[in-house]
C-alpha cells in the first residue's frame, strides 16, 4: 500500500486527519483553497463538548415544532427555498430521531465524545498551544422554571449513563458565580467537563502549523477537481497538479457536492450558523448558553461571541441573519455587550447526516478514497477522535473504537 495521500479539507476534522496519518508514517499533503481553520472550524462556540453524548435529535414535541413551522423561534429557522431538497432529507432526520432509533445512535456517539478531552489534549500539547483552551465547563442557564427543571433531570440521567460531571445552579449561585449578568435566571447547570477555546480557528492552525513542521504539506487548490487517475487520485491545485495512491474527503458542508459528482447520493444537509463579537467590558468567566432560546455567549480573544442556533437552508443561500439580530437583542438582556466587533455577522454551515453519526471510512465503490465529514454541530469537537479513527482504519491497526457504527456503506 501507497504511503501517499492527500487529504481534501483543511478543518478541524481535515487537518487532525492529516496529523494521525503523518503519525502513521504516511506522506501527507493538505489541500484547501483557503488557509486551514477559516470555515467552519473557525465560526462555532469554541467549545470541546465533552457533555455531548448525546446528539441533536429532530424535535418532536408539537409546540416545538409548530413554533418552528411558524418560523416564531431563533433557535432554529429555515429557508422556504431550500425545502424541496431538504425534505427528504429532514424526513430521515425525523426518523432517526424516533426514541427507539435514537436510543441505539446515542452509544456509538458517545463513545466518540468520551474520547474529545484526551485527544485535543495530545495535539494541544504537541502544538504547544495548550493555551488556548480553558478547562471549567460553561454554564446553560434558564429563563423558564418547567425547562430548568427537565435539564436538571437531564443532568442527573448524564452523569449516571455516562459519567458526565455537572452542578445543578440556584438562581442565587448563579448570581454568585456570575454578579455581571444583567438579569436573573430560574437556575442554571454548570456542564464541568467541557474545554472552551479562546480562538477556534487559531487552535486549528496551531495543529496545522505542528502538521507543516513535522514535514506535512499544505497546498491551496480545489477539492472538486479530485479526480481519479491511474490506481490513484489527482486534485488540481495552484502549484499543479497533485497526485497520491489514496484520498480523503474531509470537505464537511461541501462534501455533498464532490459526492454527487462521484455518483453517491447520501442523505446530507447542513446546517447554518452565524456569530458576532460584540466589546463586552464585564464578560462571563466561562460561555453561557441561553437554553430556552438556543444561543451562545462565549467569551474570546476578538470580543463576547454570540453564535446563534440552526438555519436550514441551502449552502449557498444569501444570509438571513435575524437569528443574529434576535440573540444579540436577548444577549444584552443578560450582559453589557457593548458594540459589535464587525460590521456584519459571520454565516457558516455544519455538516449533517440524516442518523447525526458522521461518516468515517472508506467509500464504498471507490478503492483509495476515504470519507471523514458529517460531525454536525461537533467537527470542532470530534475532529481528533474521528482523525485517529480514519487513520487507524486505513492503515489497518488495531482501532480506537468500533468503526461500523460510522461506515459509509450504511447508506450504500
Amino acid at each position: 500500500m501507497s504511503k501517499s495521500i492527500i487529504v481534501l479539507g483543511a478543518g478541524m476534522v481535515g487537518v487532525c486527519t492529516a496529523l494521525h496519518l503523518q503519525r502513521l508514517g504516511y506522506t501527507v499533503c493538505l489541500v484547501d483553497r483557503r488557509e486551514p481553520g477559516r470555515e467552519t472550524s473557525y465560526g462555532n462556540a469554541g467549545l470541546i463538548q465533552r457533555e455531548a453524548v448525546e446528539p441533536y435529535p429532530f424535535p418532536r414535541e408539537f409546540g416545538k415544532i409548530l413554533r418552528v413551522a411558524l418560523r416564531r423561534g431563533f433557535d432554529i429557522r429555515y429557508h422556504w427555498a431550500a425545502l424541496p431538497t431538504l425534505m427528504p432529507r429532514l424526513a430521515g432526520y425525523w426518523s432517526a430521531s424516533a426514541p427507539a432509533r435514537y436510543r441505539d445512535i446515542v452509544p456509538p456517539y458517545a463513545r466518540l465524545i468520551l474520547h474529545a478531552i484526551d485527544e485535543h489534549r495530545v495535539l494541544m500539547e504537541a502544538a504547544d498551544c495548550l493555551a488556548l483552551a480553558r478547562p471549567g465547563g460553561y454554564r446553560a442557564i434558564f429563563s423558564r422554571a418547567d425547562s430548568f427543571a427537565l435539564a436538571t433531570a437531564r443532568a442527573e440521567r448524564l452523569e449516571r449513563d455516562w459519567g458526565v460531571h455537572s452542578a445543578v445552579e440556584s438562581a442565587a449561585d448563579l448570581r454568585r458565580a456570575q454578579p455581571m449578568l444583567a438579569a436573573d435566571a430560574v437556575g442554571a447547570v454548570h456542564w464541568q467537563d467541557p474545554w472552551s477555546v479562546v480562538d477556534p480557528g487559531a487552535l486549528v492552525t496551531a495543529y496545522a502549523t505542528l502538521f507543516v513542521r513535522q514535514g506535512g504539506e499544505v497546498r491551496q487548490g480545489d477539492a472538486q477537481s479530485l479526480r481519479g487517475e491511474g490506481a490513484g487520485w489527482a486534485v488540481e491545485t495552484v502549484d499543479g497538479v497533485l497526485t497520491a495512491q489514496q484520498a480523503v474527503l474531509a470537505l464537511g458542508p461541501w462534501a455533498d457536492g464532490m459526492l454527487r459528482r462521484l455518483g453517491y447520493r447520501l442523505p446530507l444537509f447542513v446546517k447554518r450558523g452565524y456569530h458576532r463579537h460584540y466589546v463586552c467590558a464585564r464578560p462571563p468567566s466561562v460561555p453561557l448558553q441561553d437554553a430556552d432560546r438556543g444561543f451562545m455567549m462565549s467569551p474570546m480573544r476578538a470580543g463576547l461571541r454570540v453564535a446563534t442556533g440552526a438555519e436550514f437552508a441551502s449552502l449557498g443561500a444569501r444570509a438571513t441573519p435575524l437569528q443574529m439580530t434576535r440573540a444579540e437583542s436577548a444577549a444584552r438582556r443578560w450582559l453589557d455587550l457593548g458594540e459589535a466587533v464587525e460590521p456584519e455577522p459571520w454565516l457558516g454551515a455544519r455538516p449533517c447526516t440524516a442518523d447525526m453519526l458522521p461518516l468515517i471510512g472508506p467509500a464504498p465503490r471507490h478503492p483509495g478514497l476515504w470519507f471523514n465529514f458529517g460531525h454536525g454541530h461537533q467537527g470542532f469537537t470530534l475532529g481528533p477522535i474521528s482523525g485517529r479513527l480514519l487513520a487507524e482504519m486505513l492503515d489497518g491497526a488495531s482501532p480506537v473504537v468500533d468503526p461500523a457504527p460510522y461506515a459509509p456503506s450504511r447508506y450504500a
